[in-house]
């Protein structure tokens, strides 16, 4: 017999797990249910907020037996933002909980010897909070004054941001100061129904290191009112930044950057450190958004893989150039890919800065270059991977089991596809090891690190 369930309906609900976004998960009649805010072992009334065929959504109307692991969440915004969807869940349970978003994601694929895979307990911080060094924050004119912040969950409805408990508080001095100017040179904001408008998204980097920071203006046009006043106020009243930059991306899109990207004052990159090498980044280029956590990442992945003095190493999805030239030493030959020219740039130029000679970076696809160096000859010894979230793409995959090297390690940010990948990968590699590490604390977002073996 159907489930009749209606918008807005309450029933009582045992909390069973936490699904992969950190929602927790009943059953009411048999159907399953997510329910934002709930946690495993609580007895919650649940509102249904939307009804589909497979599942229903729904959210906390009221606990009636809290769990243990139940915190006061200590950002004001919690439950109107995203990026803190765990900030309710005690840090100790944070960790646990991706863990065994690693093996869920397992039990759903089932690569080969899955339940002999030894998880080991999630890597976590310290001070879980504060360690992001970049924001991304659309910006609007609210009440009259420009702001910037997160879209509310669902929606194009912005919820200023001045502070927040995972953003570091020098980007978020930038951004404050950055709308401040904006409003005062009356620079026109963009309005997302009349597609009108200039200033669209603000874009602050910072590097923990030297204490540089990077900002970019997205424009819905090329055009910059005030570009002089405000380059110059920005030198006045915000000293730290050294790279003024924009970005050109026009319409009403989804897509946050555009394709054509100009200077308009101080340097073109700010530098990181990372393992005792210093980087170069650009605007657009990718780095991990805590670095603290990134240094455990990279420490990890170095051990796992145990390159010799002579050996050749593969560094796929290579960005800035960031893992090969932390894992690697200068005795070693790297070859490099990435699809964003701007980030081979900068990974040139980072491995020629930290001495490395033997050093190779390429713009294109993983999945093209990885085979035609193959055929061409290039026979690496090691192959690192650390792909965007949507895993590894099948060519690749093919290309690496033909080559079997023997030294491979995966670093994912997705369990999901890192699961699906270990279904191919397993068959040629054992598992030793998968380490989770929470490089996003307060988030349901989980990496990890997995060691192989050869067959």
């Amino acid at each position: 017999m159907a489930t009749t369930v209606k918008i807005r309906q309450r029933f009582p609900l045992t909390i069973k797990r936490l699904d992969i976004n950190g929602a927790g998960i009943g059953y009411y009649q048999r159907k399953i249910t997510f329910v934002t805010g709930a946690l495993p072992g609580e007895i919650v009334v649940a509102e249904v907020t939307a009804i589909h065929d497979r599942y229903l959504e729904a959210k906390v109307h009221k606990i009636r037996s809290a769990s243990s692991d139940r915190v006061k969440p200590t950002e004001p915004l919690y439950g109107q933002i995203g990026g803190v969807e765990l900030n309710h869940l005690a840090y100790p349970a944070q960790l646990r909980f991706k863990r065994d978003v690693v093996a869920q994601a397992l039990a759903k694929f089932k690569p080969a010897g899955w339940q002999h895979y030894d998880l080991k307990p999630t890597i976590g911080m310290t001070h879980p909070t504060h360690y992001r060094n970049k924001a991304q924050f659309p910006v609007r004119v609210i009440d009259g004054h420009v702001r910037a912040g997160l879209y509310a969950p669902g929606s194009h409805h912005l919820v200023p941001l001045t502070h927040f408990l995972t953003q570091a508080p020098l980007t978020m001095k930038v951004v404050t100061v950055l709308c401040q100017l904006l409003e005062e040179l009356q620079i026109p904001i963009y309005e997302e129904k009349k597609n009108a408008g200039i200033v669209k998204t603000l874009v602050v980097r910072e590097s923990f290191a030297t204490g540089e920071v990077q900002v970019t203006f997205i424009t819905n046009s090329a055009k910059l009112p005030q570009q002089t006043k405000l380059v110059a106020a920005i030198a006045t009243r915000l000293p730290m930044v050294v790279s003024i930059a924009q970005n050109i991306n026009p319409g009403n899109t989804s897509i946050i950057w555009g394709k054509e990207s100009r200077l308009l004052a101080g340097q073109p990159y700010i530098h990181e450190t990372l393992l005792d090498r210093t980087f170069q980044v650009s605007p657009q280029a990718f780095l991990q958004l805590n670095p603290a956590q990134t240094e455990r990442l990279y420490t990890i992945a170095k051990d796992a893989l145990e390159l010799d003095r002579s050996d050749t190493l593969v560094d796929a999805y290579c960005g800035i150039g960031t893992v090969g030239i932390s894992l690697a030493d200068q005795h070693q030959t790297i070859y490099g890919m990435d699809t964003v020219p701007e980030a081979i740039a900068d990974a040139k130029s980072n491995a020629a800065h930290n001495g490395f000679t033997k050093a190779h970076y390429f713009v294109g696809k993983a999945e093209a270059l990885f085979p035609k160096w193959l055929a061409e000859g290039i026979h690496p010894d090691a192959v690192i991977v650390d792909p965007p979230r949507a895993g590894l793409e099948r060519p690749f995959i093919n290309a690496l089991l033909n080559l079997n090297p023997k030294k491979f390690v995966y670093i994912s940010c997705n369990p999901s596809t890192l699961a699906r990948d270990l279904v191919p990968l397993a068959k040629h590699y054992k598992v030793d090891w998968v380490q989770s590490i929470d490089m996003f604390p307060q988030t349901a977002r989980c990496e990890a690190v997995v060691k192989f073996t050869r067959r």
